[in-house]
């Protein structure tokens, strides 16, 4: 996650909603969608094409993730790469797919978060390239076994992490900030959101710098830390805002109970 660059304001609100939990638009979701592509009579074109396109982004990932657990069972300097190539795809398609279930409504390409911005394909495009050059030249940092396995367990506690704030917030949760609070929004205090106040932030912030860890990464190590703790130092305490905007003392005593969950980063100053 360098970081995530879309907005999520939405993850802190939960809608209460008389509706089934599962509709019909979401198993075509969360299925990947390949059969209406022989169903050209009967499908739209903008609804073929869009199906196509999730259909390339899925099987893409899905190619990776195989990729990566190839590479994860080599006996090479190159399996813990493996396992980021396994990481960074089911990161990508889980969130396409949580997406689907909670909230199928806002459902879109960019759900997948493959083209969320520059500064992210320029981060991993980075660490890439760092894990080549010191895999050529010095191919012992690579080969810290223990260092990897601590940065797969980050990985794997921010993934879980945020997938389950993704699910506690329901059908509100949403990749693009809600600058507007819905009469049907309540603030969502249960599950994960009771342990910190941004638990989806917390995630992708370990889920980021583990990414790194495992790959043995001092340079992007570093550099990831300190940029995607300043953009959620940064983030908190711009929603936070609009939180109390919405939510008013209601938020603001939720705030004093619970904590940001990011290494020192306390939120939003309030002067009472």
């Amino acid at each position: 996650e360098i970081a995530p660059l879309q907005r999520g304001v939405g993850a802190e609100f939960e809608p209460r909603s008389p509706t089934s939990p599962f509709q019909p638009q979401q198993i075509g979701s969360i299925c990947l969608p390949v059969g209406c592509l022989f169903r050209e009579g009967q499908q739209p074109r903008s609804l073929l094409l869009g199906s196509f396109q999730i259909a390339i982004r899925a099987c893409f990932l899905g190619f990776v993730f195989g990729c990566g657990m190839l590479l994860s069972f080599s006996q090479s300097s190159w399996s813990h790469f493996g396992w980021y190539m396994c990481s960074l795809s089911l990161f990508h398609y889980s969130e396409y797919l949580v997406t689907a279930v909670n909230n199928p409504k806002s459902l879109s390409l960019d759900s997948f978060l493959l083209n969320h911005s520059l500064e992210y394909t320029v981060a991993a495009l980075s660490s890439w390239l760092e894990f080549t050059l010191e895999n050529i030249f010095w191919p012992e940092l690579k080969q810290i076994t223990w260092l990897s396995v601590t940065g797969l367990l980050m990985v794997v506690f921010g993934e879980c992490l945020r997938k389950a704030a993704m699910f506690t917030a329901g059908s509100n949760f949403n990749h693009v900030v809600q600058n507007e609070k819905s009469d049907t929004h309540t603030l969502v205090t249960s599950g994960v959101y009771a342990w910190f106040r941004h638990p989806s932030y917390v995630g992708w912030f370990y889920w980021s710098i583990g990414t790194q860890v495992m790959l043995c990464n001092p340079i992007c190590g570093v550099s990831y830390a300190l940029t995607v703790w300043r953009f959620f130092r940064d983030r908190t305490e711009e929603e936070e805002i609009s939180l109390i905007h919405f939510f008013g003392e209601e938020y603001l005593e939720y705030k004093k109970r619970v904590p940001t969950g990011l290494p020192f980063i306390k939120g939003v100053k309030v002067d009472l």
